[in-house]
């Protein structure tokens, strides 16, 4: 079993910054492919970005590469999203999740063995 706790969300304007910080406990980070994803209201819960177990090899969607970056840090057992230039369309629910395995569909929700609970990040113009 793995815990995560995601952390860091909140409200800013246009063009402002977040990090979200993702902890996990029970096992070590490092056996585990990462992905954050986003839900807003009344949508799916889509993928942001993901990073693989080892090379820690990172993937963005189109939506975000250039403004956001995914890192992970496998001794204090967090992965990060930095979120810079944030538009009002990020907002939403973002959620951290732990994939076990291959690396093969994982921009797929299916996938994921574990999910936090949830931070929202508000974008306003």
């Amino acid at each position: 079993q793995v815990q995560l706790v995601e952390s860091g969300g909140g409200s800013v304007q246009a063009g402002g910054s977040l990090k979200l910080s993702c902890a996990a406990s029970g096992r070590t980070l490092s056996r585990y492919h990462m992905g954050w994803f986003r839900q807003a209201p009344g949508k799916e819960r889509d993928i942001v970005a993901a990073i693989s177990r080892s090379p820690a090899t990172p993937y963005y969607a189109n939506s975000v590469k250039g403004r956001f970056t995914i890192s992970r840090d496998n001794a204090k057992n967090t992965v990060y999203l930095q979120m810079n230039s944030l538009k009002p369309e990020d907002t939403a629910v973002y959620y951290c999740a732990v994939r076990d395995g291959s690396w093969y569909d994982f921009r797929r929700v299916e996938v994921y063995d574990y999910w936090g609970q949830g931070t929202q990040v508000t974008v306003s113009s």
